[in-house]
C-alpha cells in the first residue's frame, strides 16, 4: 500500500529533510585528506541532535553509525571507521534525520582533494541521473517513468546503474512502498499522486552493475572493483511537479 501524506505530515518531512540537508552540508565542509570517516560521523550526529532531531540510521536494523560513508568502489552502506581519507578518493555520504516521527534521507558523492577528469565525469553523471529521475516526479506519471529516465541518462553517459538496490517510499518509516528501481521500462507501476513521497537514489558504477556485500554485512562493493557514486533526494509529488524536501534553505 502506497501512503500519501497530509499537508501537516509533509510539513514535518520538510523539516526532517532540511535538517538532513544541513547536516550533509556540515559534513561535506569537513572533508579533506587526513580526516577519518569516524570524525565525519561524529559531526553528523552532533549536527542532527543539535537541531532537535534523531539520527535515522543509527541503530536502524543494527547499523552502528549516523552516517553511511562509502569510499571509491564501495557503493552504499559503508560503516565509518578510523580509515583516513586520501587525496584522489571519492566519498559517498548518506544521511537521514527523524523529526517528530518523520524521515528525511539524502546522499551525495564528493571528491577528496583533486580527482582526474574521468572521476569528475562520473560524479557529474550521478548528479545528472538523479535530476533526470526527479524531473519525472509529476502527478499522472507512472512510477517506472522515474526508473527509465535514470537508466537512460546513465546509459547515455556510459555507466551502469546498480540493480540490487533501489530508492523507496518514505514517511513515518525509512522504507515504505513503493520500491523505486533505477532501471526499467516507462509507463508501468502505480500512478504518481500528490502527497506521495519518494527517496530517489541512483547508484552508478564505472564498470558493470554487479555488486557484492562485505563480510561486515553492510558495505556494498562493485564486483569488479571499479568506482561507484550515489546520489539521493527525498521528493514529494505535488500538483505543480516535484518538491525536493532535502534541501538547505
Amino acid at each position: 500500500m502506497i501512503i500519501t501524506k497530509s499537508k501537516r505530515e509533509l510539513s514535518k518531512m520538510r523539516i526532517a529533510g532540511r535538517i538532513a540537508a544541513q547536516t550533509l552540508a556540515t559534513v561535506v565542509a569537513e572533508i579533506q585528506p587526513g580526516v577519518t570517516t569516524l570524525e565525519l560521523d561524529a559531526k553528523a550526529e552532533e549536527r542532527i541532535r543539535a537541531a532537535g532531531a534523531i539520527p535515522a540510521f543509527k541503530g536502524y536494523r543494527g547499523f552502528p553509525a549516523s552516517l553511511c560513508t562509502s569510499i571509491d568502489s564501495e557503493v552504499v552502506h559503508g560503516i565509518p571507521s578510523s580509515r583516513r581519507l586520501e587525496d584522489g578518493m571519492i566519498l559517498s555520504l548518506d544521511v537521514g534525520a527523524i523529526w517528530e516521527g518523520f524521515y528525511g534521507d539524502l546522499a551525495i558523492t564528493v571528491p577528496v582533494g583533486e580527482v582526474n577528469d574521468e572521476v569528475v565525469e562520473l560524479l557529474n553523471a550521478g548528479s545528472a541521473t538523479l535530476a533526470a529521475g526527479i524531473a519525472k516526479v509529476k502527478a499522472g506519471n507512472r512510477l517506472t517513468d522515474i526508473s527509465h529516465a535514470i537508466q537512460q541518462e546513465a546509459k547515455a553517459r556510459g555507466y551502469a546503474v546498480v540493480r540490487d538496490y533501489a530508492g523507496h517510499g518514505i514517511g513515518r518509516e525509512m522504507h515504505e512502498d513503493p520500491q523505486v528501481l533505477n532501471y526499467g521500462q516507462p509507463g508501468r507501476g502505480p500512478e504518481l499522486r500528490p502527497g506521495m513521497v519518494l527517496a530517489i537514489e541512483p547508484m552508478l558504477n564505472e564498470g558493470g552493475h554487479q555488486v557484492r556485500v562485505a563480510p561486515d554485512g553492510w558495505t556494498v562493493f562493485t564486483a569488479d572493483g571499479r568506482l561507484s557514486v550515489h546520489f539521493e533526494h527525498t521528493v514529494a509529488v505535488t500538483d505543480k511537479g516535484p518538491e525536493i524536501l532535502t534541501q538547505c534553505e
